[in-house]
């Protein structure tokens, strides 16, 4: 608040939080998971999913048949502001020790009981609602067999309409006969085949938020509970991890949007990083509060009326790091509250921040030892990592790319430089290098191939070494020497600090340059191909009988074959002495280069006929743009699932 002092209580609460040395190691990813109690075939409640949180929220679509794309999940303040109220009033039981869903749930309502917030005859019915069934998406129909229903419909008219239900025993018993035979400690089939499990990593936990009305409350019934030690709920969750963290919210009928939008406010928070870890160290009540107030202060409202909240906003293509709010608790200095950003005092930093990395250390290669030291614990590790099934695809991925790279640059180079570098050339290059690189560059994946600025480069290398007689690949190899001392000098002076200064206006400007190379070069094959051989237009299929063209003699006074020997010939044509003795030839066998060649002359209507190469090239050049063009459109298409 602008009335109180600069830095909150609930900043200085997060500070301490967050900036606590703890030795313990970070605090895994949580799969968030939102299930609401709604009414399955009209018969009985049950819990279904109707939304899940990674990083991003996705809902079950209308119909229920589908998950919608990862959105950002956008929510109403007043949520926010009864979740901070949910909260403050509700159980908050951190660090509790039980190891089934059954115990957890009978531990929260004792301790509602225990503190007055629920009373003592409605355990039975909160206890049964909470170990309902849960319905996941993955399950492909909500259709169960009339055995199923009848059994969980005579059994929950059992638990309500017997009057021996007064006896806590017999109620008990009841409990253990109808609504535990409902959930297993043991995760299901469609648990264990859901393929997402593969987008979640190995450690990761599930925070469970579970909502809804029912009829026989007069009051929420609130609880946030994190459990000391994550356990397997059986079915409770989407995917067979172990759960954390219960957020538990039932309340009077009637309310069911509110109860709706707050589940979702709480799983929106956990999925936050900064509420995550806070959520994982917090010690108390307040602490939970601090952490909701921090959210709160980094929200940013938009007014009513001038955006469609139906409007899902697609997850950023690079998240914007969380680093940036922590850093500002756990640092301790230039701490700021209520929206507030930290003055940022680089000069051009381009996005690169003041890291290690970048520091000038001012001695003799020191940004080379410091980064030797720095890498040399992992430099084994960065090799033996990749012996996995995992990263198989990804080799193979960068293999084909660097080939297929080395190919085609390969081919260009060859018709750059007369072959001097061609595809064999670019291959044992990029091998070689590459391999250097690897070793000696501090990580193996320093990917090296061709770019379009080489090959503008060794195409005007290659006429300079022409034009002035030199030797050129003499000359390159001078260059490669010259290049590496440069770089040599640079390592030296810890030049590549200067990297910070760097804006991508440099790395789009090689790309636009390599861009307008390649379509320039591709126009100019295209406009070669029309010039040598142009459309024969006035071809007709019919007339190809009246078509034709022969070599013939020319005068032979004047003809070259008089001023030759026999052996000559005989050299150039192929022709036996024997043919040759009488200085005659077959001028009808002769190709039409070696007939001008020898003084012969074209005779016929079809002599300047010239296939249309021209036309099939641009058929290939709009074909392949427009085929490319359609697949990389078809991509982002509805046809097909993601696989």
């Amino acid at each position: 608040s602008i009335f109180t002092s600069a830095v909150s209580p609930a900043a200085e609460r997060i500070r301490f939080i967050l900036g606590e040395e703890d030795d313990s190691p970070a605090p895994p990813q949580l799969f968030t998971e939102l299930d609401e109690l709604l009414a399955i075939d009209g018969q009985e409640m049950e819990w279904k999913e109707t939304a899940r949180w990674i990083k991003f929220e996705e809902k079950v679509e209308q119909g229920g048949e589908r998950w919608s794309k990862p959105h950002v999940a956008t929510l109403s303040l007043h949520s926010l502001f009864e979740l901070r109220t949910c909260i403050e009033k509700g159980s908050i039981m951190l660090d509790m020790e039980a190891s089934s869903l059954p115990q957890v749930v009978e531990m929260i309502v004792d301790n509602q009981i225990e503190t007055g917030l629920l009373k003592p005859e409605l355990k039975d019915k909160v206890t049964y609602t909470l170990l309902r069934k849960h319905r996941h998406q993955t399950k492909k129909s909500n259709l169960r067999s009339l055995a199923d229903i009848g059994k969980t419909v005579s059994s929950a008219s059992r638990m309500f309409s017997n009057p021996d239900n007064g006896s806590p025993a017999m109620a008990h018993r009841n409990l253990t006969s109808t609504s535990l035979n409902d959930i297993s400690d043991k995760p299901e089939k469609d648990q264990l085949k859901n393929k997402f499990m593969k987008k979640l990593p190995r450690d990761a936990e599930a925070s469970n938020v579970l909502v809804g009305e029912v009829d026989f409350l007069e009051g929420p019934f609130i609880a946030f509970v994190r459990l000391q030690q994550a356990v397997m709920l059986g079915a409770l969750t989407e995917v067979p991890v172990p759960t954390r963290f219960l957020f538990i919210l039932l309340g009077p009928k009637g309310k069911a949007k509110s109860y709706h939008e707050i589940g979702r406010a709480i799983a929106t928070l956990m999925s936050d990083e900064v509420f995550h870890d806070i959520a994982y160290k917090a010690k108390d009540r307040q602490d939970l509060i601090a952490g909701i107030d921090e959210f709160l202060d980094e929200v940013i409202v938009l007014p009513p009326g001038e955006w469609d909240p139906a409007i899902r906003i697609e997850p950023p293509k690079s998240l914007p790091s969380s680093d940036k709010r922590k850093n500002m608790y756990s640092g301790g200095e230039n701490l700021q509250m209520n929206g507030d950003t930290p003055h940022d005092g680089g000069h051009g930093s381009g996005g690169h921040g003041d890291c290690e990395e970048l520091q000038r250390t001012g001695r003799f290669c020191g940004g080379l030892i410091k980064d030797i030291k720095r890498k040399a614990p992992f430099f084994a590790s960065d090799f033996y990592d990749a012996l996995n099934i995992q990263a198989l695809s990804a080799i193979l991925f960068i293999y084909l790319a660097t080939v297929t790279n080395a190919i085609t640059f390969g081919g260009l180079l060859g018709d750059a430089t007369e072959n001097m570098q061609g595809v064999l050339e670019s291959f044992l290059g990029t091998a070689v290098t590459g391999a250097i690189f690897c070793l000696f560059a501090g990580q193996p994946l320093t990917i090296l191939s061709s770019t379009g600025p080489v090959l503008v480069f060794e195409r005007l290398l290659f006429n300079f070494s022409k034009d002035n007689d030199f030797d050129y690949l003499e000359f390159r190899l001078w260059i490669g020497l010259w290049s590496a001392f440069q770089c040599l000098v640079l390592v030296a002076t810890d030049a590549s600090f200067l990297v910070k200064y760097f804006t991508r206006f440099t790395e789009e400007g090689f790309s636009s340059l390599i861009s307008f190379i390649f379509i320039y070069d591709a126009f100019k094959k295209m406009i070669k191909l029309a010039d040598h051989y142009p459309i024969n237009s006035e071809f007709k299929v019919d007339y190809i009988t009246h078509y034709s063209c022969a070599c013939e003699p020319a005068d032979p006074v004047n003809s070259s074959l008089l001023n030759r020997t026999a052996v000559q010939l005989a050299d150039e044509l192929l022709y036996s002495p024997a043919e040759m003795s009488n200085s005659t030839i077959d001028w009808s066998s002769l190709t039409t280069k070696d007939c001008l060649k020898y003084g012969g002359q074209l005779v016929g209507n079809n002599c300047d006929y010239v296939p249309d190469i021209t036309l099939m090239s641009f058929i290939l050049f709009f074909g392949t743009y427009t085929c490319s063009m359609a697949l990389k459109k078809f991509k982002t298409s509805r046809y097909f699932p993601t696989t």
